[in-house]
């Protein structure tokens, strides 16, 4: 009788992408920043619909980023410290490197939240917007490209290019609407605590802890 086969999973490099609020993240950041400019009750409404896919994502972006103008951008160390990771995301990151994996972060958040967070865990790579400041204060706008929806599937797609990892060994992970296309892109695509829209359209969802994404990797692998 032949040995038993170590699961390939342990082998086999893969890109693993995830979004960052309420994915990565249990806040969303620009709520967090609201609180700071007294607009929470506003941006958050604005946000649920986006996430719903009820609104088109940059418009989105740019009609709650502007009632950020006028915030200290010293505010943002407090919404650093208030980020908390999901359940799980630790433990997720550290297996995928155990593994082997690239692990990246794809936020239409914020770089100067981003950033720290994806440092702090050892993450490779990150994509996300940038918060434009003017002595010492938020403007209300951001600067560069916009990630939205479209730019985080073209994320995945460059860094998976970049890095020679097919894309038929690539996950991608999100919750909101903006992360559908990188859903669908990815060889597994995973709906994490999502919102209805995307719970019906992607492959595999997961609704408990972050590192549960190992097993519907584990499963779909087995099931090939």
């Amino acid at each position: 009788m032949p040995e038993p086969r170590e699961p390939e999973t342990a082998h086999r490099r893969r890109l693993l992408v995830m979004d960052v609020d309420s994915t990565f993240i249990e806040q969303e950041v620009i709520e967090l920043i609201a609180d700071h400019a007294g607009t929470r009750e506003q941006v958050a409404a604005v946000t649920e619909r986006a996430m719903r896919g009820e609104l088109d994502f940059a418009a989105s972006l740019r009609e709650r980023v502007a009632t950020l103008a006028g915030v200290p951008a010293s505010a943002l160390d407090d919404v650093r410290a208030s980020a908390t990771h999901t359940p799980g995301a630790r433990e997720l990151v550290a297996e995928a490197h155990r593994r082997g994996w690239v692990v990246a972060l794809v936020s239409g958040g914020f770089a100067e939240v981003v950033e720290p967070l994806a440092r702090a865990l050892g993450i490779d790579r990150f994509r996300a917007n940038r918060l434009e400041v003017s002595g010492g204060r938020l403007t209300g706008r951001t600067t560069g490209p916009v990630v939205d929806r479209a730019a985080k599937e073209r994320a995945l797609r460059e860094l998976a290019a970049e890095l020679h990892v097919p894309m038929a060994d690539t996950v991608a992970v999100g919750d909101g609407a903006n992360d559908l296309d990188m859903i669908r892109a990815a060889g597994i695509g995973i709906a994490f605590r999502a919102k209805p829209v995307v719970r019906e359209q992607a492959p595999y969802a997961v609704d408990g802890r972050l590192d549960e994404v190992l097993d519907v990797v584990d499963a779909a692998d087995a099931a090939r």
